[in-house]
């Protein structure tokens, strides 16, 4: 159990105290250092002069006889230190200066002989002065002075000189913006789970009485941009206790020993600052499953997962420091971290449903002004599949959008273009291509959308257009009636047919010699999709429910590098042959699908374009003979921002998206 909560407002102003002496000594010591180089460079230039070379006595004599003496200094009628008028040979160099010794009962007659040849005379004392003390054994105190500095840097830790063992977590402060649980929607259980963690900070007591103990480690798991990370800053919003936070990269340094040491520094930091929170985002960075590749047991990051696994329930408790950390690969960490004692939870984050769209929009769109038409429950169900950061960014394009358009308000419409701009991809209307082109995408899109609309298993078809987004000519593009988490073998074979239609309808209407290789990412993924089918599914007849062969594993994930053949050739040729059956019953059904209603894929190319676009429904309208309504008033045109195309980042693929035919390669 954790001992008694510490007062907040006592450590709080330790820290303030401590942080600000820490300045004023950095601030102390910068100047001090700046006073003190001029005065350690005087000195030791002073120290570089030749020191003044020694003469006897009768010397002295000859060169004050021949008039050769400038000035001298006597230092208690005993030594005296003179300048030649010219330079004198002494032990082979030619010297300015000179010193020599005198009698002290001769110090007055010397002071005549002097004074007759009009020489210089100073006198000193012979007990130096302070300063004279302080200039000599200055350059010592400087270097002293120096190496304590660096001692000190050392222990204070963070990102200063000789500090690449500690810790780089940060501490969030009272000036940090905080981010609560109202600004996160569509992740109601794990907001609960946490919620608990941070009630069990506020009131131990409360769960103590029943014998629980404080979980020591909570892990968030779930795919990029559900909200892993915002949970965390929640967390810390709520909590009102200490949030160190940091990166799995920042233990990994260039030097050896640093992440381990890293590691212990943090957790020591911790325990200062008991009860707390340690996020570490991205742990999978040293998590890894051990014995990984060729390092060993010498590898730098297998050390720092181990010192992490003592830290985390070793031989010396922890009591009070709660771990929360984040991933989007759960299947790469080591399994000793993930045991219960070390991550007591595992929190699943994953792609919001209906309502938790719903619930991000409506987060996303408070402080946005909204017009009336916009719906936001007709737009969470047009957006499936898509994670917390996928709608946030189709809000913005919306709102960058509809300043372009020189709205006053954020429109329905421009939701729509920004939804399809973010699943589709960005338009591309300067693309000019030639007529027999485009007539053949028109062909090859409308070939997609009649096996869509003629197959029973497949998703309602969205839209159809021939204006080029992304890499693709043209899309056609499908939306599930609800959250799916499974799919049946009838939506499987309806979905290979679909995927088949546009290659099969530029085959049907345009010959085998005119076909292109716009489909290649229909077959691509329409090859993919049948081989699991066959072989990890067990949806195959022939090969029954068998997974043949293991999922791929990369060597340095954690896996062995050696594997073990388990598929036998005869396996293998059947699977292959399984595969290319499924594929033949597709392409044969989409070949009779088209060939029975050839009229009708006519007109819905000849729709597309005149048109362009088409709705699900104009398709469906097209379908049962109707004629389609005018076009709807489109939205203004945008100003053009400058004279060269605007470079435009790969979009987001929807599971329900087939792309259209692409451009050649050269």
């Amino acid at each position: 159990m954790p001992g008694p909560t510490p007062p907040p407002n006592k450590n709080n102003n330790n820290n303030k105290k401590d942080l600000q002496w820490g300045k004023l000594s950095k601030t102390l010591s910068f100047w001090i250092l700046i006073l003190l180089i001029p005065v350690a460079l005087l000195q030791l230039s002073g120290a570089r002069n030749e020191p003044a070379p020694q003469i006897d006595y009768t010397q002295y004599r000859e060169e004050l006889a021949r008039d050769n003496i400038s000035k001298v200094t006597i230092s208690a009628g005993k030594y005296m230190v003179g300048d030649f008028r010219q330079g004198v040979p002494i032990e082979g160099k030619q010297a300015k200066r000179f010193t020599t010794h005198l009698a002290a009962e001769n110090s007055e007659s010397e002071v005549a002989a002097l004074s007759a040849k009009n020489v210089r005379i100073t006198a000193e004392d012979a007990r130096p002065s302070a300063m004279t003390w302080v200039i000599q054994f200055l350059p010592w105190l400087l270097i002293i002075g120096f190496y304590l500095f660096l001692f000190r840097q050392m222990q204070q830790g963070g990102a200063k000189a000789f500090s690449f063992g500690k810790s780089k977590a940060k501490l969030l402060t009272g000036d940090t913006p905080k981010v609560t649980f109202a600004d996160v929607a569509g992740a109601d259980e794990a907001k609960q789970e946490l919620q608990e963690i941070i009630e069990f900070l506020k009131d131990p007591q409360k769960y103590t009485k029943l014998g629980g103990r404080l979980p020591k480690g909570c892990l968030l798991v779930g795919p990029p941009g559900t909200g892993k990370t915002l949970l965390a800053r929640a967390v810390a919003g709520e909590a009102g206790r200490p949030f160190f936070s940091m990166s799995g990269s920042d233990f990994v340094e260039m030097f050896v020993g640093v992440g381990a040491s890293r590691v212990r520094d943090l957790f020591e930091q911790g325990k200062a600052h008991a009860p707390c929170i340690i996020f570490i985002d991205e742990i999978d960075a040293v998590g890894r499953h051990r014995g990984a590749g060729l390092g060993g047991g010498h590898d730098e990051r297998e050390q720092t997962l181990n010192q992490l696994l003592v830290e985390m329930d070793g031989f010396e408790s922890n009591e009070g420091v709660i771990l929360i950390a984040a991933t989007n690969r759960p299947d790469v960490l080591d399994p000793a971290l993930l045991r219960p004692g070390r991550f007591d939870r595992q929190i699943v984050v994953d792609a919001p449903d209906l309502r938790g769209r719903e619930g991000i929009l409506k987060v996303h769109v408070r402080n946005k002004p909204m017009a009336d038409d916009v719906n936001i429950t007709t737009l969470a169900r047009g957006t499936p599949g898509m994670s917390g950061a996928d709608l946030a960014n189709m809000v913005n394009e919306a709102a960058l959008l509809a300043v372009r358009r020189n709205h006053d308000k954020i429109f329905m419409a421009d939701l729509e273009d920004a939804k399809d701009k973010v699943m589709l991809g960005a338009e591309r209307k300067s693309m000019v291509m030639k007529d027999e082109e485009r007539r053949l995408t028109a062909y090859h899109e409308a070939g997609h959308a009649i096996c869509n609309i003629m197959i029973k298993g497949n998703d309602p078809l969205h839209k159809v257009t021939i204006v080029p987004r992304g890499r693709a000519l043209g899309l056609a593009f499908t939306l599930p009636e609800d959250d799916r988490v499974s799919t049946t073998r009838e939506q499987l074979k309806a979905v290979l047919v679909r995927m088949y239609g546009g290659r099969v309808a530029e085959e049907v209407v345009f010959g085998r010699e005119q076909v292109t290789t716009g489909a290649s990412s229909d077959i691509q993924k329409a090859t993919g999709l049948a081989r699991r089918y066959v072989s990890q599914w067990g949806l195959s007849d022939e090969i029954g429910p068998i997974l043949v062969g293991d999922n791929e594993q990369d060597v340095f994930l954690g896996r062995d590098i050696q594997r073990h053949r388990e598929v036998s050739e005869r396996t293998a040729q059947l699977v292959d042959s399984e595969v290319k059956r499924v594929i033949d019953e597709a392409y044969q059904r989409a070949t009779t699908v088209l060939t029975e209603n050839l009229d009708l894929l006519h007109r819905v190319a000849a729709a597309l374009l005149e048109r362009e676009t088409l709705t699900g429904e104009d398709v469906k309208a097209i379908a049962r003979g109707e004629t389609l309504p005018p076009r709807s008033e489109l939205p203004p045109p945008l100003p053009p921002l400058s004279a060269k195309p605007i470079p435009v980042a790969e979009p987001r693929r929807n599971p329900g998206l087939l792309g259209g035919p692409e451009p050649s390669p050269a």
